[in-house]
């Protein structure tokens, strides 16, 4: 959703979100190209960001603070996530050798907390605090399979983008995928979001069985054997889920 421009904190975002994996220092300059917005207005939001630790001023222009880390890391469901997975995704790593993601649903893409990987590990478009489409990873299809009917409807029916020639877009397809993963309590891709990777991942559910997230191993084509590695993702996100349900009923 763009920002209002009209507003001071919408001037804000806009700046903020100018910045992406690929341009972590901006200038002035392209600030007020990628917003649109005058330059004075540029340079005052972007003082007082940096003012407020949101912006850091170098010598080549502005790059995104450390003060956004400290923010994002306040937020309480992500951080309990965080802290009750990690042994999780590390004893995965460990058994696998593979990388290792979480992830969690916004909207209709997957946004990464966690991505652990070794020196071998698979190329993969993930990053952490990246994001990637429902539809063609192992973690989307399977938080997919156990969102809401309306919702799995809207997105199966919207624009489904083809990012490799696996990449499944029919709808048909992806339904039986979604019923496959609720029958096994495992979604896998295969070569859907980038070619020579494949996936298995299983959803953490809460006590209702609502996703929270969900937990994958991802490794090359020509090594990696996916579902050899199903029981242990269904055990790590299902042991995240019930230590998360049982703090939650302590609360």
């Amino acid at each position: 959703m763009p920002a209002d421009l009209s507003t001071v904190l919408g001037k804000a975002m806009a700046i903020l979100h100018s910045f992406t994996v690929h341009d972590p220092v901006l200038p002035l300059a392209e600030l007020v190209r990628r917003t649109g917005l005058p330059k004075g207005t540029v340079h005052r939001v972007a003082r007082d960001l940096v003012e407020h630790r949101l912006l850091d001023k170098t010598p080549d222009g502005y790059r995104l603070s450390g003060g956004l880390f400290e923010l994002g890391m306040r937020a309480s469901v992500e951080r309990s996530l965080l802290e009750v997975a990690m042994p999780f995704l590390q004893d995965l790593y460990e058994r696998t050798h593979e990388t290792v993601h979480l992830g969690i649903r916004d909207g209709a893409e997957v946004v990464y907390l966690v991505k652990i990987g070794g020196h071998r590990q698979a190329a993969s478009p993930s990053r952490t605090g990246g994001r990637m489409p429902l539809h063609c990873t192992a973690i989307g299809k399977v938080l997919l399979a156990h969102g809401e009917p309306g919702f799995r409807a809207e997105v199966l029916t919207g624009a489904l983008e083809r990012h490799t020639p696996h990449t499944i877009v029919a709808p048909g397809l992806l339904h039986r995928q979604m019923g496959r993963a609720l029958e096994t309590g495992v979604a896998f891709e295969r070569e859907e979001s980038r070619l020579g990777l494949l996936c298995v991942a299983s959803a953490v559910l809460d006590a209702d069985g609502t996703p929270i997230a969900a937990i994958s191993v991802a490794g090359p084509v020509g090594r990696f054997r996916p579902e050899a590695h199903a029981v242990a993702v269904k055990a790590a996100a299902a042991g995240v889920g019930s230590v998360l349900s049982r703090q939650r009923g302590l609360t």
